[in-house]
């Protein structure tokens, strides 16, 4: 069986494999977790699962990428509030 993927299947894919590369790499300690590009990397990935879900929705998903983008919204104002 041939499976097919839309374009926004590929946008979710791309999502996940931005939060996995970001995960490996805060562990391969190459990236710090107070850095604004973990925050911006998370949001980036979350956000592109998000517009995934918008075309293929699951409740359960949305909820955790949801709050993953409002965190790492919260770590990217955190970093520039701390740079003052």
């Amino acid at each position: 069986r041939i499976m097919l993927f839309a374009w926004y299947d590929l946008v979710g894919s791309a999502g996940v494999g931005i939060i996995i590369l970001t995960y490996v790499l805060l562990q391969l300690e190459k990236l710090r977790s107070d850095e604004l590009s973990y925050s911006l990397l998370n949001a980036l990935g979350a956000g592109l699962i998000l517009v995934s879900l918008v075309f293929n929705f699951n409740f359960s998903a949305f909820i955790v990428e949801f709050f993953w983008v409002l965190i790492s919204i919260y770590g990217v104002v955190r970093y520039f509030l701390r740079k003052r």
